[in-house]
């Protein structure tokens, strides 16, 4: 009888409604739980005065693309969910606001002090959850710079070159270089994923693997080359080109005078 009752229950329309909600919130919560704040994070640490300060530059600064609310236009990306992580990043860069449209938004001096960029920030991130900035804390910590090494010549030399010296991509678009970039803004750019930048959540790359990546590009920006000229850093095509326009064009030279001489 028992049997019966269990048959019958699974071909109710009702187990399936059922099984659909279980796996549902199954999903959900493991999403919020790997999408947890994390201690790099700095956390809500805004007070609602910055929040209205950050609003009324908004509406003077930013709305007119973005929309009154944030919602986005045709001109520019909703900046709900982004995080103050978003909005540090874009601003203190002076890449926000955009002066010009076009394929990549231009590195420019920056156009607000900290505390109003810091009010935007506030604002922003009161709109919804998103990318806290990271604290202090963590930046200063120091991971392992050889492993750094592997990880983002993994993850970022195709675009960002071997050591950070920055690259060519399609339709007009660049990877900038980071031979000066902060610790901040490495943080920030691969928790948000400006431009054509992959988001590298804590599930993609741990925060040890964020650290040591920061450490090294900071051991490359802080140590010059011990190999004598580098060209730019930017690989062995200029090294190749080097040798043979300058190297060998001036042995062609050399035995071009000496041949002029003997005569």
């Amino acid at each position: 009888m028992a049997m019966k009752k269990l048959k019958n229950a699974r071909r109710s329309p009702w187990a399936a409604v059922a099984a659909i909600a279980a796996g549902l919130i199954i999903t959900g919560s493991g999403y919020a739980a790997a999408t947890a704040s994390t201690p790099a994070e700095a956390g809500s640490a805004y007070t609602a005065d910055q929040v209205d300060a950050g609003h009324k530059l908004f509406l003077s600064n930013c709305a007119s693309c973005h929309g009154k609310n944030a919602e986005g236009t045709a001109n520019a990306p909703s900046l709900i969910g982004v995080g103050a992580a978003s909005v540090l990043f874009q601003v203190e860069t002076g890449r926000m606001p955009g002066q010009a449209s076009g394929p990549q938004l231009q590195v420019k001096p920056v156009q607000f002090k900290q505390a109003d960029i810091d009010s935007l920030a506030a604002w922003v991130s009161s709109l919804a959850p998103g990318p806290a900035a990271p604290s202090a804390e963590y930046l200063a910590t120091k991971g392992n710079a050889s492993r750094g090494g592997e990880i983002f010549r993994i993850n970022c030399a195709m675009c960002h070159n071997a050591v950070g010296a920055g690259g060519a991509l399609t339709g007009g678009k660049y990877a900038p270089p980071l031979t000066h970039t902060s610790a901040a803004h490495i943080y920030e750019a691969m928790i948000t994923g400006p431009q054509n930048m992959p988001v590298f959540s804590n599930s993609n790359l741990s925060l040890k693997d964020k650290t040591d990546v920061i450490t090294y590009l900071q051991e490359v920006q802080t140590n010059p080359s011990i190999g004598g000229y580098d060209l730019g850093n930017l690989g062995p095509v200029v090294e190749g080109l080097f040798a043979w326009i300058f190297m060998l064009g001036g042995l062609v030279l050399i035995t071009m005078w000496l041949g002029a001489k003997s005569n």
